[in-house]
């Protein structure tokens, strides 16, 4: 098992694990996502990812075969939280059956590492709130809820 920052060589695994994600997460969970998204985009917007200092895209890599993936970034100034220096976990997955065998421990520990490397204060994530499994996962490396986000479907 191997983390490293992904290169301009592993571009379409890591558009092969973003499209999965979408596919298993958003588009269970909100018949609103995009899952053809990563398809259509994915090359451009992991492209600029894996080429942008202030990105950090990262493949797990198992047996030479990208099993999972990452992606985080630095943000921007917060003119309302002016002490806090932020990062975002944007996207992390790990292909199914390598799930539990400590590979997203691996990724977002070099993230995290990355973004306190970087004078890094504050690290967020967003995640479906019927994800259990991504939730106990972060809660389990630290994360501790912040806000709740509420929907009304009104059309």
């Amino acid at each position: 098992m191997t983390v490293r920052t992904a290169t301009a060589a592993d571009l379409e695994a890591v558009v092969a694990s973003a499209a999965a994600l979408f596919a298993e997460d958003g588009g269970t969970r909100d018949p609103h996502v995009d899952t053809t998204w990563p398809a259509r985009h994915g090359h451009e917007h992991y492209g600029a990812a894996i080429a942008d200092p202030d990105v950090l895209c990262l493949v797990a890599v198992v047996d030479d075969q990208v099993v999972g993936h990452l992606v985080g970034r630095l943000k921007g100034p917060n003119p309302t939280r002016p002490t806090v220096v932020g990062a975002e976990l944007e996207s992390v997955r790990v292909a199914e059956p390598r799930r539990g065998g400590g590979l997203g421990t691996a990724l977002n520990g070099a993230f995290t590492a990355w973004a306190r490397d970087r004078g890094v204060t504050e690290v967020t994530v967003h995640a479906f709130a019927s994800n259990t499994a991504a939730i106990r996962f972060y809660e389990s490396h630290g994360y501790v809820p912040a806000s709740l986000q509420l929907r009304l479907p009104i059309g």
